[in-house]
């Protein structure tokens, strides 16, 4: 009997040996701690108000229960939102609330590139060919230099008739009209020239001449012309001379007339006409003009000499009611010199002459 108990005494201290074997730490659970099953190697090891896993056990916040797998668990942040209530125990921040963005709510700039394909993108485009730098060719093919009426010009007829004086005076010599017509028919490049100039004193036709010429423009402000020439005097024959010259406008728009008259008892005589437009307003306008003729031999029967024959100087102030039409006032100064100077004196005719006269310049 005695051997049969101690056999099994034996045997439990046996089963009771292989038990503490398989558990180092049986028999130290804490106070009130659940025993854990045998395969636990921590089984009975709890401790006191906390786990053995949890790190950050009794960082808890007011009211939340802490994850044993989340490691950050009951670390909320200020004024944050509790996200440890989601049971994500995959996520290793759970708890722990992200500061607020200080730029929520604030509407963002549009981005300047935008739509701009940035280097080394995929839809990056072949960059443009840089301009070349214009050459002295380039240059002379974009501004040629134009010759004087390389342009075509329209094919219309236009005409032009002056009156440039139509006057009259009255003085010690006797009284008298005279006149000085420009017209001409064409285009701006080829024209004809009808002038005619003369007087009439006392109740009769003094001297007076036709010119008819062909005019053509070599410049913008200068023409050639090229006609005939016919004289006429009531006391000799007609005289018909060949007539060429220039005329235009110079610099300073002083109107220019230089005529060459060949044959005839003269053989030849130049003329030069020199006139001005001054704008003292808009329609008061002083207009001076000055005549010289130069002769090459004397021309007795119609009182001309060799040399210098004659100036006339004149100046007339007329008022523009239209453009086309403008009465003036004026003072002229004839005298003659030279050869023709004595054939006056010789003539019991005076060598010069002055006088006021009065009259009107139209044009249509």
């Amino acid at each position: 009997m005695k051997t049969f108990s101690h056999s099994l005494l034996f045997i439990a201290l046996a089963a009771s040996g292989s038990a503490f074997a398989q558990d180092p730490h049986a028999g130290h659970a804490g106070h009130g701690a659940e025993a854990k099953p045998a395969g636990d190697p921590h089984a009975g090891h709890t401790m006191p108000k906390a786990k053995a896993a949890d790190p950050h056990a009794a960082h808890r916040g007011h009211g939340e229960k802490a994850k044993a797998a989340d490691p950050h668990a009951s670390h909320s942040m200020p004024k944050a939102e509790d996200h440890s209530s989601h049971g994500a125990t995959a996520d290793p921040h759970a708890g722990h609330a992200m500061p607020v963005d200080p730029h929520a709510g604030h509407a963002m700039p549009a981005d300047p590139h935008a739509g701009h394909n940035m280097q080394g993108s995929s839809a990056s485009t072949t960059p443009r060919e840089p301009i070349p730098t214009p050459t002295k060719q380039d240059f002379d093919d974009a501004f040629p230099v134009l010759k004087p009426h390389a342009m075509e010009h329209a094919p219309s007829f236009n005409s032009l008739v002056v009156f440039d004086h139509l006057e009259a005076w009255d003085n010690a010599h006797g009284s008298g009209q005279a006149w000085g017509i420009d017209s001409w028919f064409g285009n701006d490049i080829n024209r004809l020239w009808i002038r005619s100039e003369g007087e009439r004193s006392n109740s009769a036709l003094g001297d007076w001449s036709v010119d008819a010429l062909y005019g053509h423009s070599i410049s913008p402000w200068w023409d050639v012309v090229a006609g005939v020439r016919q004289d006429n005097n009531r006391e000799s024959p007609d005289l018909t001379r060949a007539a060429f010259g220039l005329q235009g406008m110079s610099p300073y728009k002083f109107e220019v007339s230089a005529m060459a008259y060949i044959g005839g008892p003269r053989k030849a005589e130049l003329a030069f006409e020199v006139e001005y437009d001054v704008l003292l307003t808009n329609r008061l306008i002083l207009q001076p003009v000055v005549e010289a003729s130069i002769v090459a031999d004397d021309d007795p029967r119609r009182g001309v000499g060799k040399g210098l024959s004659s100036v006339e100087a004149g100046l007339r102030l007329r008022y523009e009611i239209t453009r086309k039409f403008a009465p003036y006032v004026g003072f002229v100064h004839e005298r003659a010199f030279g050869d023709t100077a004595d054939l006056h004196r010789d003539a019991g005719e005076g060598v010069s002459e002055s006088r006021w006269v009065a009259g009107v310049r139209f044009w249509f």
